[in-house]
């Protein structure tokens, strides 16, 4: 799977709430920067969005995926799955190889609150 895929298969899970599909998509060593906190490895952020999100009924709509060597960018917005509107704005930046998610960076728009960033 390249890069742009790994990406959309990380959104897709998220938002269907597929955790074991998260999970399989991670590499052990994962790890999630985010401006409110540091995931250090795929069991704590698995567990982190299954277990303590506020919000989970969401959905990531990518507006744009940026290509590059060892990664890819992914620029969209979250969405109130229940019809609310947009809940913020967000570039995540991936690290992959070639089966897995090794790190991500996320960065928000100031709207986004702690523990609903971009992975949500």
């Amino acid at each position: 799977m390249d890069a742009a895929a790994l990406a959309q298969t990380y959104y897709d899970a998220i938002d269907d709430g597929d955790y074991e599909a998260l999970r399989d998509l991670l590499a052990p060593e994962f790890t999630h920067v985010r401006p409110d906190m540091t995931l250090d490895d795929r069991e704590a952020f698995v567990s982190f969005m299954r277990d303590d999100r506020p919000k989970t009924d969401t959905r990531h709509v990518v507006d744009a995926v940026y290509e590059g060597r060892g990664g890819v960018a992914a620029r969209g917005r979250v969405l109130d799955a229940g019809g609310g509107g947009e809940l913020f704005a967000f570039v995540d930046v991936f690290d992959v190889n070639e089966e897995r998610i090794e790190g991500l960076e996320t960065y928000a728009t100031s709207e986004s609150t702690a523990g609903s960033t971009a992975p949500s």
